[in-house]
């Protein structure tokens, strides 16, 4: 039996090696190409039964290629890499017709899956391509994060409705949005409401409107959320907070798609995509009563996990980079960075709050830190007596495989350099220990006062010299 041919389209040569080795080890036939142009050209002679590709290529990108693909007869499956992963870009891979989306670097028994599954397809036209997808709101590029946003390109087109669960702070919303923005809806409304925050007897108004003179104070007519949202998305946020009564009632109008305004006789019709979202264990409180569990199987149709910030602290120093710079243009405070110690000392943090309060951290030292670089005794008490120290032997490894990186490269001064940033780093965190007390900080380094405020002298004299 003729085994099938797998094309691979990927600038890395590595890439090509290593990816066309195993489909050969596991009985596919593969071809390599360096570009796309190459790779289109090839398809005027022949075509293959599957097809991988890179997005960010020198020449035509991958997803133009994908682009080029579909828009005749499709005659292969494609399979999208990329070490760029984002909302805006799975959500176009998807769009364009990929038949999945691999994160760089996977697993080369990943790889090989993806191909048997889309081998193992029926062959059928990819749906239409949408328009440009705007850029994402979501940040993250650990291995969490990659998962959601491949989710979020999957599910964003197909309209079902979507359940978000995470922690408070985590950035629910944000996913909600994303999925609005990449559906076919984009261009209709999103409406959001937070049912934690509304008085449970005004919560049925704001939800379906009311009429005049139906209750005190209602003097004209009032178009609820449903009908604000019509052809668009609602994002109903906290949704394990609402009343039971009023569960039964959104219960009916999910599944009739029609409602009556509060005081109202005439039927007023939404069509509406709902996004929910909760912190809360909804099985739970089905359990105890607290929620209906056909509400919960009528929202749950696809549900997406954001994880804690405590989950995916590889993300944390992206994240703490992007808001204090975002925190210092409305400030116009200047341009102002992290030392390396202090995003240390963010990633090693628990977030509680998860990224909201990553966010109002960087807000607060946009405005109160005095100079350019914010270094650990720039960061709030609270903060560092919660984080742990490291062991010698992490901090150790690190230091290692910077030599090694830095001695590879043809760094120049490595020692030099090693030196200045320990010493930064510990006049830092002894200053931080003793609330900027020079003297007591000098005396837990068992240095002179003289001495702590020359080379405090001279680290300053660096970071202005960067």
């Amino acid at each position: 039996m003729k085994s099938a041919q797998v094309w691979i389209v990927d600038d890395d040569r590595s890439v090509r090696l290593v990816l066309g080795a195993a489909l050969r080890e596991a009985g596919f036939t593969p071809r390599e190409f360096a570009d796309a142009e190459a790779a289109q050209a090839a398809l005027e002679i022949a075509a293959p039964d599957l097809l991988f590709t890179d997005v960010r290529m020198p020449g035509a990108s991958g997803l133009k290629l994908l682009e080029r693909l579909v828009a005749h007869e499709p005659r292969f499956p494609v399979v999208v890499m990329s070490a760029f992963t984002d909302v805006a870009s799975t959500a176009s891979a998807y769009r364009l017709g990929a038949f999945d989306y691999l994160p760089k670097p996977f697993d080369l028994d990943q790889a090989v899956a993806a191909a048997r599954r889309a081998l193992a397809q029926p062959r059928g036209a990819p749906p239409a391509a949408g328009a440009p997808a705007a850029e994402a709101e979501l940040i993250g590029s650990s291995a969490a994060m990659r998962e959601l946003f491949r989710a979020i390109g999957r599910v964003a087109a197909s309209g079902l409705g979507v359940l978000v669960t995470g922690e408070t702070g985590t950035g629910k919303e944000l996913v909600a949005r994303a999925l609005h923005r990449e559906s076919a809806r984009a261009k209709q409304p999103f409406v959001a409401l937070n049912t934690a925050a509304i008085p449970a007897e005004l919560l049925e108004s704001e939800l379906f409107g009311h009429e005049a003179g139906a209750f005190t104070g209602a003097a004209r007519r009032h178009a609820g959320r449903f009908e604000q949202a019509d052809g668009g998305t609602l994002f109903l946020d906290e949704i394990g907070d609402m009343p039971l009564a009023l569960q039964t009632r959104l219960l009916r109008v999910l599944a009739a798609g029609e409602f009556y305004r509060v005081g109202g006789r005439e039927l007023v019709r939404a069509d509406v995509r709902i996004v929910a979202a909760t912190h809360q264990d909804l099985e739970a409180k089905v359990a105890r009563g607290e929620f209906r569990a056909d509400l919960l199987h009528r929202l749950d149709v696809v549900r997406l996990h954001l994880p804690s910030l405590r989950e995916r602290r590889d993300d944390v120093p992206a994240l703490a980079e992007h808001f204090l710079h975002q925190a210092s243009a409305l400030a116009g405070s200047g341009a102002k960075r992290f030392s390396p110690a202090a995003l240390g000392v963010l990633r090693d943090y628990a977030w509680p709050g998860n990224v909201r309060q990553l966010e109002n951290l960087c807000r607060r030292l946009a405005v109160l830190a005095p100079g350019r670089e914010i270094g650990v005794g720039d960061l709030p008490p609270a903060l560092l007596e919660a984080t742990p120290a490291p062991e010698a032997s992490g901090w150790s490894s690190a230091l290692r495989l910077w030599a090694e990186q830095a001695l590879a490269a043809g760094t120049p001064n490595v020692h030099g350099e090693a030196l200045a940033e320990l010493e930064r780093v510990l006049l830092d965190a002894a200053l931080a220990a003793h609330r900027g007390h020079r003297q007591n900080a000098a005396k837990a380094l068992g240095l002179g006062r003289n001495t702590m405020t020359r080379k405090l002298g001279s680290s300053r004299k660096q970071k202005r010299e960067r």
